[in-house]
């Protein structure tokens, strides 16, 4: 294959900026696309804004002059591979699919025979086939198939994690028919360590959406279970740590104030939005599920008012500092984030809510005051409140100096903490 290959990467977050990099190291020349005119300004800089990849990872590709970023598709001329990494967001829990269909009329008037387009981007079973190749046929003026490649291969990003990395983390990979899925697994197994083809776009879009939906009902069960267990006085934490000891049949999975990013709030509806609408049939786990953690951060700030009570304080004008911003541990991603919503329903409540997180960028606005979480912020707070529980945050002073606290992750003990 030759190494001079041109790639194009079209949407720049935490999943396409990490391929793009990966594949300039793997030798193509790679022109990165994304709308976010303050993305690419900060890139032309080498100043990265994704926690998993450096400034200096993003200023060694743009000096190897084989990595390009623009706002503009149709700045890159032409292309032998494309994939795009965009948003597929609900709206009115439907899903919008307006970024997926601009970037394939964009990447169809650059088509040429030969060439192969990849989408990545998590949506319903059937995309691939009844939305992407339509709208690359219409605007190319060539046939999908026989005059060019098409495969979808499900992101699998776990920012934060040092381990499995996108290299590291096995690609499933599908195609339209068997010169395509050949086509997109030759490509990706020049980026990561191990591809898994799988019979086709449908059986891989849907792939995605079981890894989701698997976690997100999973995360749904051991949250009722935690609201459960605090009405009859039983130690939800204790509970999971003596059932993980069973060797088979039991995968732990632990409580929090909700769910957040991508995947789990927004992912498994696009599986019930399809059933609906194909089968007429209600996803009813699903359904289940969104219920439950949707409604985590309500319960979380019930918590805290009677965490409050005890302390014989109303929460109208108690003094709160929330720790954790982000929807994970270790992550600066806030999208969807339960904290955000246990802010606004305290500022509501008329609390002084403070929040302070050293991971997520300093400029995200939040409800309340962005604070940063030193020592006379926690003596001063009425109450602490645990909602992400980065390794960054120095849970041994915050443990000494807190009079009070609020653990939604399990990770001080003592008598002036109260768990979820």
């Amino acid at each position: 294959m030759d190494t001079a290959e041109r790639l194009i990467v079209v949407g720049l977050g935490y999943v396409g900026l990490p391929l793009a990099l990966r594949a300039v190291q793997a030798g193509f020349d790679v022109v990165g696309v994304d709308l976010s005119t303050e993305r690419i300004a900060r890139l032309h800089d080498a100043n990265s804004y994704v926690e998993d990849i450096s400034d200096g990872e993003v200023k060694e590709a743009l000096n190897s002059g084989r990595f390009t970023v623009t706002t503009e598709v149709a700045d890159a001329a032409w292309f032998d591979v494309a994939v795009i990494a965009v948003p597929t967001p609900l709206r009115d829990r439907s899903p919008d699919l307006s970024y997926v269909s601009a970037a394939a009329n964009g990447l169809g008037m650059l088509l040429r025979p030969g060439a192969c387009v990849v989408l990545e981007s998590t949506t319903y079973p059937g995309t691939t086939d009844e939305l992407l190749v339509p709208l690359l046929e219409e605007a190319s003026g060539l046939v999908a198939g026989a005059d060019f490649h098409v495969g979808f291969s499900p992101e699998r990003i776990d920012p934060g994690n040092p381990v499995w990395t996108f290299t590291s983390t096995p690609k499933i990979v599908s195609g339209i028919d068997a010169p395509s899925l050949e086509r997109v697994e030759r490509f990706y197994s020049r980026l990561v360590d191990h591809v898994v083809p799988v019979r086709g776009t449908r059986e891989a879009e849907l792939a995605k959406l079981l890894e989701n939906t698997f976690r997100h009902v999973n995360i749904a069960l051991v949250n009722e279970l935690a609201v459960f267990a605090h009405g009859m006085g039983i130690d939800i934490w204790n509970v999971i740590d003596a059932a993980s000891t069973k060797p088979f049949g039991f995968m732990p999975f632990r409580p929090g104030p909700g769910v957040g990013g991508h995947c789990l709030p927004i992912d498994p509806s696009y599986l019930s939005w399809q059933v609906q609408r194909r089968l007429g049939l209600t996803c009813r786990f699903v359904h289940l599920a969104n219920d439950v953690n949707d409604h985590m951060p309500d319960y979380v700030v019930h918590r805290i008012v009677l965490a409050l009570n005890e302390l014989q304080q109303s929460v109208k004008g108690a003094r709160l500092l929330l720790l954790g911003i982000a929807y994970k541990k270790n992550s600066g991603d806030y999208r969807e984030s339960p904290a955000t919503r246990i802010a606004q329903l305290l500022v509501d409540l008329g609390a002084d809510v403070r929040m302070a997180d050293p991971i997520v960028d300093s400029c995200v606005q939040v409800p309340g005051t962005r604070v940063e979480a030193i020592d006379e912020e926690i003596e001063a707070a009425d109450l602490v409140i645990v909602l992400t529980d980065h390794d960054a945050f120095d849970w041994i002073r915050i443990d000494r100096t807190a009079p009070h606290v609020f653990d939604t992750r399990h990770r001080l003990t003592g008598a002036h903490v109260a768990h979820l």
